[in-house]
């Protein structure tokens, strides 16, 4: 371990927000490139195993939190597949681990957001993870017709159009520590993920879109490589880039990962019968989108039983348009 501290001495700081599998593949690839890595998660979160402890413990959400956890953890397989299981019979059947643990760990320390500072240590995570807000936050849609959804698992549903998302409460705070990691990080990604349930959620708060507007480190966003049924259906690149824009401002993203690789046909297959499929790189919209930031396209498919950006490339990629970024910024 006595290397990793010549290793990153000049690595940038790097702020990923998000939540869900997206971010927790982004991080592993991330880790290996710097140890100044703050994960920002969303909590807002109410359907299966995290629902759950919700609504019967009074608790905030813990699925994304683990999730980030687990892929940060320098504790080795063994411990990111004990965090990760899910039991499959009695009381417990539903839950991950790694939720039973946050659980347990909120009860001892006497607040979610101690457990999670507990659980970076416990884990031996390479950065930190970091609630984005430790406020019991709901997810409101508002849709072209006047109708409003409520809750993130309706919101990840419902096939009507999202017009604007907004939160409930509409002032929840987010924690100094996540205000000061974005302040003072070189790089800041927002996404892959969910775009309305686990990135816009983020978002949404006041003080991380305030503290986003006065950062100066470099933005990037990372697009899916899938739709997403109901929640993205028919949804090309740019118009993900779009809502994240409107959601923010024009000017605060300086560059757009869009991934060009093939989907291999039995997974597209697949995807399609959920209705999901590869989102499409509409280079003529990504290229007018508002404040004019780089569009960089790759390869970034891995696929076994499902798609995801691959970790090692997807990092590569963001790290190096944050050197470019920053080269042209200092020749300006």
């Amino acid at each position: 371990m006595a290397i990793f501290p010549r290793l990153f001495r000049r690595s940038p700081a790097v702020v990923a927000i998000g939540g869900g599998t997206g971010a927790s593949g982004l991080l592993r690839g991330l880790k290996e490139h710097t140890d100044k890595l703050t994960a920002v998660v969303t909590v807002a979160d109410d359907g299966g195993s995290s629902g759950r402890f919700r609504k019967e413990f009074g608790m905030l959400p813990p699925g994304d939190i683990r999730n980030c956890l687990a892929a940060m953890s320098d504790g080795g397989a063994a411990l990111e597949k004990l965090f990760q299981y899910r039991f499959e019979e009695g009381d417990f059947k539903g839950h991950p681990f790694g939720n039973i643990f946050l659980a347990a760990l909120t009860r001892v320390t006497g607040s979610f957001d101690a457990a999670v500072r507990e659980a970076n240590a416990i884990l031996s995570v390479r950065g930190r993870v970091l609630p984005a807000t430790t406020a019991k936050v709901s997810l409101v849609a508002e849709h072209a017709d006047g109708t409003k959804t409520t809750g993130e698992t309706l919101v990840g549903k419902v096939t009507k159009p999202v017009v604007r998302l907004g939160l409930r409460p509409e002032d929840a705070p987010a924690g100094a520590d996540v205000v000061e990691a974005i302040e003072s990080a070189d790089l800041v990604l927002l996404g892959p993920g969910s775009l309305y349930t686990s990135v816009l959620p983020n978002l949404l708060i006041r003080d991380i879109r305030a503290a986003l507007e006065r950062t100066e480190a470099v933005v990037g966003y990372i697009c899916n490589i899938m739709t997403q049924p109901g929640e993205t259906q028919g949804f090309t690149a740019g118009r993900h880039a779009q809502v994240v824009i409107d959601h923010t401002a024009p000017g605060l993203i300086d560059f757009v990962v869009v991934n060009t690789g093939k989907v291999p046909p039995r997974l597209e297959a697949a995807y399609a019968a959920e209705g999901a499929a590869p989102v499409v790189a509409d280079m003529d919209a990504l290229n007018a989108l508002p404040g004019g930031p780089r569009v960089l396209c790759a390869d970034l498919v891995y696929a076994d039983s499902v798609v995801r950006h691959h970790p090692g490339r997807l990092a590569e990629l963001c790290l190096e348009s944050y050197r470019e970024v920053g080269r042209e910024r200092a020749r300006a």
